[in-house]
């Protein structure tokens, strides 16, 4: 049974940091790429980073650059989002993701509530 499992979200005052995890169980994590997700109030999901199956290569959504660093640790079957500096509008719930083959749904976790608020 496939299971993304992400934790670490919370209330967090502008320009803190949040580390979050996601735990993969039921397939083979280190053959995945990854990528980490969000949906603010009101708003569609939008892709915030990617980093491929060996960790050599990360993407990140213009609005995150400079301030969110994705990494993964295969040995643990973990992904990471390490978030810095940050902002109101980075209020949202995160999900992380495990595309898969054309035509296959991705595996998805049920997403961890991150508020950015004084």
């Amino acid at each position: 049974q496939v299971q993304l499992v992400e934790s670490g979200g919370g209330l967090v005052q502008p320009g803190g940091s949040l580390r979050l995890s996601c735990a993969a169980s039921g397939f083979t994590f280190s053959s995945y790429a990854m990528n980490w997700y969000r949906q603010g109030p009101g708003k569609e999901r939008d892709l915030v980073a990617t980093i491929t199956s060996a960790g050599g290569s990360t993407k990140y959504a213009d609005s995150v650059k400079g301030r969110f660093t994705i990494s993964r640790d295969n040995a643990k079957n973990t992904v990471y989002l390490q978030m810095n500096n940050l902002k109101p509008e980075d209020t949202a719930v995160y999900y992380c993701n495990a595309p898969r083959r054309p035509g296959r749904p991705p595996y998805w976790g049920q997403g961890t509530q991150v508020t950015v608020s004084s």
